[in-house]
């Protein structure tokens, strides 16, 4: 009988002491050698398989998966330079080649799909910083302590109806006496003083409808789980904004942290729940702090915690930092992330309601959905449905970046159109350019011409073919081609797909391969056909969102643009 390999790997101490510090989040444990390391030696994968009780594979594979992890020896030194589409638009491939000039030997230079600063394109993160815009002739600056510009919300634009942005300018983020000040977890009082019931009431007469993208109604989910009979339920919040063009939920809790905190609280009250996480994108590190300063004080001050105000009612939340993987933003792969697995989606039924977190009933909204439930419970069902439309009441938080002059974060009522946008809140298109398409809804959204400039946009305009989706409108004048926007796109796609079905992993690098040789000037006979057929298999016979939702941009381009495919 062949005896047992010998593990090659020693035990390392450092994933004990990060073990002793994290507990059972692998990925905070890897994430903490990295930081003393530089990077995941095979030791540290094998005494981490070791010490969860997972193969090494099984241990390598988390490691692998994530971006911001790597299993490569490298400089401790690390710029991770964005080419999302809205920093392609604005030229970072130049300022990525400036860089790579400029850096010597004590530095690593990274790309990253999209780093949530659109607003600030070219970006880029310098070890946990943000930096941006970048200039390629200053691009080098970024390696000596230079940061950029800091777009500041403290101002409403004109037009603008503020809710959950309402206090940003107004308190200090780090402070809960000014949040309380300024109208923090009076909701949450209310809430307390009443049943469960009513709050899940309040929000369903509302017609709140989920802001993640998919627009599933908040207070029908809520009462699912509520319904569910089971010992622990769980909220989850889904901060994993990874969507190009998307900044929204990062400008809400980087300005009002405590809302999000309240937001949560009252759906955890509603559901009956005792503990909630907030899984927010590892590129967003000095938001992760904010929110951990602000558990910490609502914790201090009785608002989180046990027997929140003196009731019966307890709630707890953890902030998890996730590692880089657009993927998480779907729930299911989220939830499979923060149980310590690599973020791939899960078959669906059932669904998180009843079976999410740790197999229990689980509510997953994303960062605006719970930003906007402390005001309906203020101020009732009525208030909040004489905003908007009838397809979808209220307001939204809309981000707008690309050919603009002011690329920006706005509150508006749905109903709003692509003119709107442009000339009220992005201050018009920028000197010189004339409008020729948008992307709506982020990167697995529409490409409309101008023809529909001036259609309501709520949660029902995709009938008419322009998509919400998350509210980031990314707006291009004739100087880019459809070709080129969809080449930037499935790059992209190609990158981010989590590689666990076929035909997302290898339809979104053939539909590239494709894609770039059209925007390259050297298209081959029957590539818009072939662009056609891989839409269409990947819609149909993709594993989740993922992978479906890239057809809707290649054949929105097609259908609009389809003469500069041939």
């Amino acid at each position: 009988m062949p005896s047992k390999p010998v593990r090659q790997t020693q035990h390392d101490r450092v994933v004990d002491r990060a073990v002793a510090e994290h507990g059972a989040d692998i990925v905070a444990v890897f994430r903490s050698v990295q930081a003393e390391r530089g990077h995941l030696t095979a030791d540290a994968i094998g005494t981490a398989g070791e010490v969860f009780k997972i193969t090494d594979a099984h241990a390598f594979g988390i490691a692998s998966f994530y971006s911001m992890l790597s299993t490569q020896s490298r400089a401790r030194n690390v710029i991770r330079v964005c080419d999302s589409p809205a920093c392609q638009l604005k030229g970072s491939s130049t300022v990525r080649a400036a860089i790579d000039a400029a850096a010597g030997s004590d530095w690593t230079v990274e790309r990253s799909s999209c780093l949530g600063l659109c607003d600030r394109a070219p970006a880029a993160l310098v070890a946990e910083h943000t930096c941006g815009p970048l200039i390629p002739d200053r691009a080098a600056d970024a390696l000596n302590g230079w940061r950029g510009d800091h777009p500041t919300y403290a101002e409403p634009l004109p037009g603008e109806v503020r809710i959950t942005m309402a206090r940003i300018g107004k308190i200090d983020p780090d402070s809960i006496e000014s949040a309380i000040e300024a109208g923090a977890y009076q909701a949450l009082r209310k809430a307390l003083s009443g049943p469960p019931s009513d709050v899940i009431d309040v929000v369903e007469a509302a017609g709140l409808q989920g802001r993640g993208g998919a627009g599933f109604p908040v207070g029908r989910k809520w009462k699912f789980v509520a319904q569910t009979e089971s010992t622990q339920k769980y909220i989850v919040c889904n901060f994993d904004e990874s969507e190009p063009g998307t900044f929204k939920d990062r400008v809400i809790s980087d300005g009002d942290p405590h809302l999000l905190l309240e937001g949560m609280a009252l759906s955890a009250y509603a559901v009956g729940a005792n503990d909630g996480y907030i899984y927010i994108r590892g590129e967003y590190a000095w938001i992760a702090q904010r929110l951990e300063r602000a558990v910490a004080l609502a914790e201090a001050h009785g608002w989180l915690g046990a027997n929140i105000q003196g009731s019966a009612f307890s709630f707890k939340v953890h902030v998890h930092r996730g590692a880089g993987a657009y993927i998480c933003g779907e729930e299911t792969a989220l939830l499979e992330s923060l149980e310590g697995r690599r973020g791939e989606p899960r078959v669906r039924p059932p669904y998180p309601t009843t079976h999410g977190y740790l197999g229990k009933p689980t509510v997953v909204n994303n960062v605006e959905s719970f930003c906007t439930v402390p005001s309906i419970v203020k101020r009732g069902a009525d208030w909040y449905r004489s905003m908007g439309t009838s397809n979808s009441p209220g307001v939204k938080v809309f981000t707008v970046c690309g050919d603009v002059k002011r690329p920006c974060a706005f509150e508006a009522p749905y109903g709003i159109t692509l003119k709107d946008i442009i000339d009220q809140f992005g201050g018009g298109m920028r000197q010189g350019s004339r409008f020729k398409m948008a992307l709506t809804g982020g990167a697995a959204g529409t490409i409309v011409p101008a023809s529909m400039m001036e259609v309501p946009i709520d949660a029902a305009s995709w009938r008419q073919g322009i998509s919400l989706g998350s509210g980031a409108m990314f707006i291009l004048d004739t100087s880019v081609s459809a070709t080129k926007l969809l080449c930037w796109l499935l790059q992209f796609f190609e990158f981010e797909s989590c590689g666990k079905c076929t035909p997302c992993r290898e339809g979104t690098r053939e539909a590239h391969i494709v894609i770039e040789r059209i925007a390259n000037g050297q298209a081959r006979a029957g590539d818009a056909s072939e662009l056609k057929r891989l839409a269409s298999m990947l819609g149909t016979a993709s594993f989740c969102g993922l992978g479906q939702s890239v057809a809707i941009p290649i054949e929105s381009a097609l259908k609009h643009f389809g003469d500069e495919f041939d």
